[in-house]
């Protein structure tokens, strides 16, 4: 049996687990969320087998009476009226530590009906940070050490440019980046995709042709990390903009993409309010377009996203167990005078703004966007990085300096 992988969550569960009587942990498939939660349960009933489902289906009350707690409902989404009985067992006897609830489809969580309103705390696991994979996880996240102040440095022998995107392709898919390599990786990655269209999307209700939903993945891998116009994706996968719109959704419900909004401040003007799509895994992209790292390498503008990409996974995992409580945006002003690739908002309303340069020596200009919001925001600005490929950190301007992408985990 494969030794566990400690996740950023677990510490945040177990806190969590004595204080409230329900949590439930969502994320895309294979993120690992069943291993996580199991070691927080002591009763694990398998949804997505039969046997296991049967009583609950049948009246959902009666099989969770009894059952030592915690227990954890795995794959919620295959037998749905489970969390009706959830809420009455909370509502009854509210004592923590009660319930672990997982699933792989944000479908109906935000519905104003949803059952768990009030009685759960929601978790999200996404897949894998680099620091998780190498077992480093004694440190605050990276958005709570640039609030403290901390010192942040390359590791010992940092990647460089291609040493990223290789990075980037291995993806945060336990299987595929614990257990896996090289030509094998490739292949589950592959079959994943392939499986997302033709067996998950179904599930969900999706009845049309999965080779036009495959299509709509692909453009949307090829402008991961942008602002773009919707036409432009429609003419790339061939599609209307009501097929468009239900594919959106239903990779969104996947969490297999996800959007983040735009920064708005009443300081600035003129900003756009067009989301920022992202694959949630940059290793999607060689799936999607049978990429190696040598075919990112020669594509300057998809080189520029996979960084982007593979940066931005990193903090979102984080962000869960971040003390600072950030959110992640981006800004982007009409016309595109000013562009920033990220801009983290902390408790408080302080703000961090990042951009991921495809350099190994970023220099003042690169920073421009950062020192122009620093002058607009005044106080509420904490701090500007620029993520590149090089070995070192430096300072750019004031309260703005040039960061090796491997500080996210050194």
């Amino acid at each position: 049996m494969d030794a566990y992988q400690t996740r950023h969550l677990d510490a945040l569960m177990a806190e969590l687990l004595t204080q409230v009587p329900a949590l439930f942990v969502v994320g895309p498939r294979a993120t690992g969320k069943t291993t996580t939660a199991e070691r927080h349960a002591k009763t694990i009933v398998r949804l997505d087998r039969e046997a296991e489902a049967v009583a609950f289906r049948a009246d959902p009350d009666v099989a969770l009476a009894d059952l030592e707690e915690p227990v954890l409902l795995d794959q919620w989404q295959l037998v749905p009226q489970v969390l009706g009985a959830v809420k009455r067992a909370v509502d009854a006897a509210p004592r923590p530590g009660r319930f672990l609830i997982t699933g792989s489809v944000r479908d109906g969580l935000d519905a104003e009906t949803w059952p768990g309103t009030g009685r759960v705390v929601r978790l999200t696991l996404h897949g894998m940070t680099i620091r998780e994979q190498r077992g480093q996880l004694g440190r605050l996240p990276f958005l709570d050490r640039v609030a403290g102040g901390e010192t942040l440095h390359a590791e010992a022998d940092p990647p460089d440019l291609r040493g990223y995107i290789e990075l980037a392709l291995r993806s945060g898919f336990p299987h595929a980046t614990l257990r896996l390599g090289g030509e094998a990786s490739r292949r589950w990655l592959e079959s994943y995709v392939e499986q997302l269209l033709t067996r998950d999307a179904p599930q969900l209700g999706l009845r049309r042709d999965p080779q036009r939903l495959g299509r709509y993945f692909e453009a949307l891998a090829l402008h991961s990390a942008g602002v773009v116009d919707d036409n432009a994706l429609l003419a790339a996968a061939g599609v209307n903009r009501k097929t468009a719109a239900a594919y959106e959704r239903l990779l969104e419900n996947l969490m297999v993409i996800e959007c983040v909004p735009a920064w708005t401040s009443n300081r600035i003007k003129r900003l756009t309010r067009k989301r920022k799509r992202y694959l949630v895994d940059p290793a999607f992209t060689g799936a999607l377009l049978r990429l190696d790292a040598s075919a990112v390498l020669r594509d300057g503008d998809l080189l520029g996203r996979m960084l982007d990409t593979f940066v931005t996974a990193q903090l979102r995992a984080e962000l869960a167990v971040c003390r600072t409580r950030p959110r992640l945006y981006h800004l982007r002003q009409e016309q595109g005078r000013h562009e920033v690739d990220l801009v983290a908002e902390l408790g408080g309303q302080r703000v961090v703004a990042i951009e991921v340069k495809a350099s190994a020596s970023p220099g003042p200009a690169d920073a421009r966007h950062l020192v122009w919001l620093s002058h607009s925001l005044g106080e509420r600005f904490l701090a500007g990085i620029v993520f590149h490929t090089g070995p070192r950190a430096y300072a750019l301007a004031e309260q703005v300096t040039a960061v090796p992408i491997c500080a996210l985990w050194a």
